[in-house]
């Protein structure tokens, strides 16, 4: 099978600000931002992978959510235990000095985790963890 991840979509209830930390905090380019009324669909990625993306999206934009459920959305973001993302890089620890730069929230510093994998943690502006592995 050919297969590759494309798109993965985050939580964003604060569009600008989500566009400010993934695109000139992590880098990554805007390949499309659109909006309906007054909610709006930011997509970006790594200027390096053109075929992969994350959807910055409205929390509970599907019509068939109910106010009960927009509730508990947003109280899962206010934890930021709602949306997660795991992005690699080959130094871990300079990535992490460029993102603490950028004022983003830490959550773990770089470290070797039992589980062979050095990483550190962040949270974005909606709350969602953005996990950085260091893959090489």
């Amino acid at each position: 099978m050919d297969l590759f991840l494309h798109l993965a979509f985050l939580p964003a209830d604060d569009p600008e600000a989500s566009l400010v930390f993934y695109r000139d905090v992590l880098g990554f380019e805007v390949r499309n931002d659109v909006g309906h009324g007054a909610m709006r669909w930011i997509t970006v990625g790594p200027p390096a992978q053109p075929l992969t993306s994350v959807v910055l999206h409205p929390p509970a934009a599907d019509p068939g959510v109910t106010e009960d459920e927009r509730r508990v959305i947003a109280e899962l973001m206010a934890k930021g235990s709602y949306g997660a993302v795991v992005l690699g890089t080959s130094d871990v620890d300079a990535v992490f000095a460029q993102v603490q730069a950028g004022g983003a929230e830490v959550v773990q510093e770089p470290a070797d985790q039992p589980y062979g994998v050095r990483d550190c943690a962040f949270r974005d502006p909606a709350g969602n963890m953005v996990r950085i592995h260091q893959v090489a």
